[in-house]
C-alpha cells in the first residue's frame, strides 16, 4: 500500500545510464584516424609539409635508381660474355672495379688452403735528407688484429688491403708486368692503400717522407689436419714486387 508496485509480466524498463565525467584536468586523446576539429591527425610521410614530401619522394627515387643500376652492373659483370657486354664491357668494370669485385674462390672444388700476409716496407728521407729503408710492415696483421674481438669490423679492414692485391695480381703476370688495361689503375690503388698505412704508423718519422716503398705477398701453407697423412710444407714463400717511387703529393704519408 503506498509503493509503486509494477504489474506482472511487464517488462522491466532500464534506468537512466551514467555517464563517464573526467576527472579535472584530464585530455581527452584522439584515437588513431579520429578527426580532431576540422584536420585529422596524421603520422608519418603525411605529417610533413609539401616541400620536405617532396624531398623524401626524390631522395627515395634516387636510392632506388642507384640500387637498381648496381643489382643490373653486378648481374651484367657475372652473366658469360653476351652482346651487352661486349658492348658495354668497360663500363661494367669501371662501376665493379675494385671495390665490387665478384669472385668464386670460396665456393670453388678447391677453396683457398693458404695463408697470406701483404707486406710493405719503405725508403724515407728524414728531416736531416738522411735516407733510411725501413723494417717489413706486416698490414694483414695490423686488420687481424683490428678485427679480432670486433663485432663490427669494417670493410676496409676485412676486404680493402686483399682485393686491392687480387686487383694487381689479375692484371699482372709471375714477373710483375702489366697484362690488361687495368694494369696501371691496379698498381696506383694498391700503392696509394700502402702509403696511407705508412702514413697512419709514422714510418717515415718526424718530418721525414716517404720516397719510395716495395711491397711483398707472403703466403704459408695451412697445416694438414692430423688425421690426415697429406705432407704439407709450412714455410713461407713470397711474391716481391719492385719499388714504386712515391708521387710527391702523397710523400708525407698520405694523398692530398
Amino acid at each position: 500500500m503506498g509503493r509503486d508496485t509494477q504489474p506482472a509480466g511487464a517488462a522491466a524498463v532500464p534506468g537512466p545510464r551514467a555517464e563517464a565525467v573526467p576527472e579535472p584536468g584530464a585530455e581527452a586523446i584522439p584515437e588513431p584516424g579520429a578527426e580532431a576539429g576540422d584536420e585529422t591527425v596524421r603520422g608519418g610521410v603525411a605529417a610533413l609539409s609539401l616541400p620536405y614530401r617532396v624531398g623524401a619522394a626524390l631522395a627515395f627515387a634516387v636510392v632506388a635508381v642507384v640500387a637498381c643500376v648496381h643489382l643490373a652492373m653486378v648481374f651484367l659483370y657475372v652473366t658469360p660474355s653476351n652482346t651487352v657486354t661486349r658492348q658495354y664491357g668497360e663500363k661494367v668494370d669501371g662501376w665493379i672495379y675494385p671495390e665490387f669485385e665478384q669472385n668464386w674462390k670460396l665456393f670453388a672444388p678447391n677453396p683457398l688452403q693458404q695463408n697470406m700476409g701483404v707486406q710493405v716496407r719503405a725508403e724515407t728521407r728524414g728531416a736531416d735528407g738522411g735516407y733510411r729503408t725501413t723494417g717489413w710492415y706486416d698490414l694483414s696483421a695490423e686488420d687481424g688484429r683490428a678485427i679480432d674481438a670486433n663485432p663490427v669490423p669494417s670493410h676496409t679492414q676485412q676486404n680493402e688491403l686483399r682485393r686491392a692485391f687480387d686487383f694487381y695480381a689479375s692484371t699482372h703476370d709471375g714477373d710483375n708486368r702489366t697484362t690488361g688495361l687495368r694494369g696501371a689503375l691496379a698498381e696506383q690503388y694498391l700503392r696509394r692503400i700502402v702509403v696511407l698505412r705508412l702514413g697512419r704508423d709514422r714510418a717515415a718519422g718526424p718530418g721525414g717522407a716517404l720516397q719510395r716503398v716495395q711491397v711483398r705477398l707472403r703466403t704459408t701453407n695451412v697445416p694438414a689436419p692430423r688425421w690426415s697423412t697429406e705432407k704439407v710444407s709450412t714455410s713461407p714463400t713470397y711474391r716481391m714486387l719492385p719499388w714504386w717511387t712515391v708521387p710527391a703529393d702523397e710523400a708525407r704519408g698520405g694523398v692530398r
